[in-house]
């Protein structure tokens, strides 16, 4: 592993655990076992260390998931959305606890809005072609009930969020 990579590694780990005001690039450097003067020479300031390690999470999750994201048919995709974040949670929880604490902040907000985007109209595509009254008011309706879903696991107030997920399969008929 490369300096760099203990950097942001360590980095996750404590703003996940910490929060972000409350880590100092003093402590990250001890905990990569690096100089401070390291992280200013790769990422600039603390700021841009975040950054990149929010873009690059939402990367990893891009690069992993786009088959899971992609439309093959309404029941499908709303299948895979509604089980996509107990996925993402397992996979990388530091990032997910991360992203929670951090879901405040614009920036944070933004790259989360960016990530979720594409998918709202597939969502409202998936309940008209089901043939809901309302599809914008379920999709609206189901994408709240995935991020508080996400949000709840990553921070560790929920532990059921597979029963969770297996009941809006039931409630959509998609089993």
């Amino acid at each position: 592993m490369s300096r760099k990579e203990k950097i942001l590694e360590a980095a996750l780990a404590l703003f996940a655990e910490n929060g972000y005001a409350d880590t100092s690039t003093k402590e990250i450097a001890n905990q990569a076992g690096v100089s401070e003067a390291l992280i200013f020479k790769h990422f600039g300031n603390k700021d841009s260390l975040l950054a990149h390690l929010i873009k690059s999470g939402y990367r990893r999750v891009l690069q992993h998931h786009r088959g899971m994201m992609t439309y093959k048919n309404a029941k499908d995709f709303l299948r895979n959305m509604i089980f996509l974040p107990s996925k993402l949670v397992a996979e990388e929880p530091l990032f997910w606890k991360l992203q929670e604490r951090l879901s405040h902040i614009p920036f944070s907000r933004q790259q989360h809005e960016q990530f979720m985007k594409p998918v709202h109209p597939i969502i409202i595509r998936a309940f008209k072609e089901l043939g809901y009254e309302d599809p914008e008011i379920e999709a609206e309706f189901l994408l709240l009930v995935i991020d508080m879903l996400w949000k709840k696991e990553a921070s560790g107030e929920i532990d059921n969020s597979l029963d969770l997920a297996l009941l809006l399969e039931k409630k959509y008929q998609l089993d």
